[in-house]
């Protein structure tokens, strides 16, 4: 199953321009870079849906942690227990 995960965007990494960035989002403290691409509008601090390696919308903060919860209850955030960008 194919599923976006939210996280928190803690710091913006990279920028070729307004649109080719990426960034560091900390999905309940495992860290891991993303491309922004395709959220320009997303800023430190915002909670992004990522999927693939690639944030594809900011939401907001209360319904990112519930969704987050969740899918922790599910156990669905295996893809999370890849290694590190630190």
């Amino acid at each position: 199953m194919c599923l976006s995960i939210p996280g928190k965007l803690i710091e913006i990494t990279g920028q070729l321009d307004e649109t080719f960035r990426t960034g560091r989002v900390s999905f309940d403290g495992v860290i891991k870079e993303i491309s922004l691409a395709l959220v320009p509008e997303a800023k430190v601090n915002d909670y992004v849906m990522v999927h693939v390696g690639a944030a594809i919308s900011v939401v907001d903060e209360a319904e990112a942690k519930k969704t987050f919860e969740i899918l922790m209850q599910l156990d669905e955030l295996h893809d999370l227990d890849g290694p590190d960008t630190d």
